[in-house]
This record gives C-alpha cells, sequence and structure tokens, in this order.
C-alpha cells in the first residue's frame, strides 16, 4: 500500500532523478529525449502513474508537463506503443471542427515519425451517418496514413468511453503501452481517465496538439 504523506515525495524524487538524466545526455541524442520527455516518462511508470490506484494516478498525473514532444515510450517500443487520436464532436453536416483536425495533424507527425506505430482512432456520435473515428480515419488516409494501420473505436461517447473502449482494443492486441493525442485542455483529463481505464497494466502517456 502507498502511504499518503510519501506519495507526493516518491513522485518528486522520481521526477528530480529523471531531470538529472536528462540534463547529462549528450547533444547528440534524440530531440525528443530531453529532461521533460524523461521526467514524464518515469511519472508514467515508477513515478506512481501506473498503478489501479485513482487517487494516486490523479495525484502523478497533475506532477507531468503537457507537451508536443514526443513520449520517450515510442522510442523504446514503436512495435508495442499505440498511437490513440482522440474525437470531438463533428459538425451537423459530419464534417470535422478545426479542433479535430488539430489533433488529427499531431497525430499524423506522431505517426510519421514513427511508422511502425499502430494507430486508434477513437469516438462515436454520428453526424449525416459520419462517426467521429470514421471521419478521422479517412483523413488520416487521405494524408497519407496506410489503412492497415488504423483501427476505428466508434462507440464512445465521452473521454471516459474513449478510455474504456480503447482499452478494451489494446488489451486484445497486448499492446505494451499507449500514447494519447488531443487538446492541451483535454490531454491531463484523458491521460487520467486512460489509466484509470487500463488499472495499471501498461503506461499511458500524451502528446498534446498545438495548433
Amino acid at each position: 500500500m502507498y502511504s499518503r504523506s510519501l506519495r507526493p515525495r516518491r513522485i518528486i524524487a522520481a521526477a528530480l532523478l529523471a531531470a538529472a538524466a536528462g540534463a547529462a545526455l549528450p547533444a547528440t541524442a534524440s530531440a525528443d529525449v530531453t529532461p521533460t520527455t524523461l521526467v514524464n516518462g518515469v511519472l508514467s511508470t515508477v513515478g506512481g502513474c501506473q498503478t489501479p490506484f485513482r487517487e494516486v494516478i490523479l495525484t502523478c498525473t497533475r506532477f507531468e508537463t503537457l507537451t508536443t514532444q514526443y513520449p520517450v515510450v515510442l522510442d523504446l517500443n514503436p512495435f508495442g506503443t499505440n498511437i490513440v487520436a482522440l474525437g470531438a464532436g463533428l459538425l451537423p453536416d459530419g464534417t470535422m471542427r478545426p479542433l479535430l483536425v488539430s489533433r488529427l495533424q499531431a497525430t499524423l507527425q506522431v505517426a510519421n515519425r514513427y511508422p511502425l506505430s499502430p494507430i486508434i482512432v477513437s469516438g462515436g456520435v454520428p453526424q449525416n451517418g459520419i462517426t467521429e473515428s470514421r471521419a478521422m480515419r479517412d483523413w488520416l488516409i487521405a494524408h497519407g496514413i496506410p489503412p492497415f494501420r488504423i483501427t476505428e473505436e466508434y462507440t464512445s461517447r465521452s473521454t471516459v468511453e474513449n478510455a474504456q473502449n480503447t482499452n478494451a482494443i489494446l488489451a486484445q492486441r497486448g499492446a505494451t503501452s499507449a500514447v494519447v493525442v488531443t487538446s492541451p485542455d483535454h490531454l491531463q483529463r484523458a491521460m487520467v481517465d486512460f489509466r484509470v481505464a487500463v488499472g495499471g497494466r501498461i503506461p499511458i502517456a500524451g502528446v498534446v496538439a498545438p495548433f
């Protein structure tokens, strides 16, 4: 069991150790291996965020820095790490709002950088017969992503359901981790929901859509 008084101290200690390691990296290191991504990487695993306890997840996630940089887990295991793009409500005619396009632009950047990582597009709530996930899939394919890389999760109506339904896909395929891509004001809550949904089975990281 976690000691309530020690949880924040352990999280801070892990973060400081990662920051120190990042500061010592040579200049030739990957552009996204930075003190920030290392701290986030530690927090998402041994720092406390990979746990079945919601209270600990909430505390740990608050220490993370939301960033457009790519999480280190994508470099450690691109095969087993799934990129998860979260939907947003479509317009009545089934077209995408700028908010959703920005999430897809960020997803595309991650997907192009890591071409071996599977992609899950998550979102239901159809408009004009088109679900968020289908609109997202079509956009990614139109921008060069092979269809075989993309899995649609097309039943979710909320972020909690995004997490729960995507977790079923992740578990079925034996994913080793997931990187959630969404808007700046949505990412922290989304990571909490996904971490609760996976129950500590795998680490969850995040990427901010900056546009």
